[in-house]
């Protein structure tokens, strides 16, 4: 669906990441903001990214967020933005009333429903190396208990 100027979607993205040092939080969270803005279809309108500071209970971590409000030509782009960048909390700023068509629903849920394919084959292969690597350790513990 594409939209006119009058009804692109203005949408706030917040998005949070936790690592040291404090700097690299901020080169990071800049490089994603970045990218971002070079998404086909998306207009960064306004950003502020916040200072890190310490996580409670935490040495020398910090955690940052940045609130990023962008202007997409198209509803089909936001959860594509949502599946790539994750972020914390998303908001839908424009229009107030949003209407699909029945094959639009269509592209944006058959997206997300391959996408969470493919996270889901992703996630099998790595329990099948963990099972894998697990096995290996268990059977070196036991040759090595052998040898004393």
């Amino acid at each position: 669906m594409s939209l006119n100027d009058e009804t692109k979607v203005r949408v706030l993205f917040i998005l949070e990441i936790l690592g040291r040092p404090p700097e690299h939080l901020i080169s990071t969270l800049e490089d994603i903001i970045k990218q971002l803005g070079e998404e086909k279809g998306v207009e960064i309108k306004e950003k502020k990214i916040n200072e890190p500071v310490i996580m409670e209970n935490q040495k020398d971590f910090y955690t940052s967020f940045a609130e990023i409000e962008i202007e997409a030509n198209e509803i089909f782009i936001i959860p594509l933005l949502i599946f790539k960048y994750m972020p914390a909390h998303v908001e839908i700023i424009s229009p107030e009333k949003i209407s699909l068509k029945k094959n639009d629903w269509n592209s944006i849920l058959n997206e997300i429903a391959r996408r969470l394919h493919a996270y889901d084959e992703v996630a099998r292969i790595i329990q099948t190396e963990k099972a894998i690597l697990e096995k290996k350790l268990k059977d070196l513990g036991e040759k090595d208990k052998k040898k004393r």
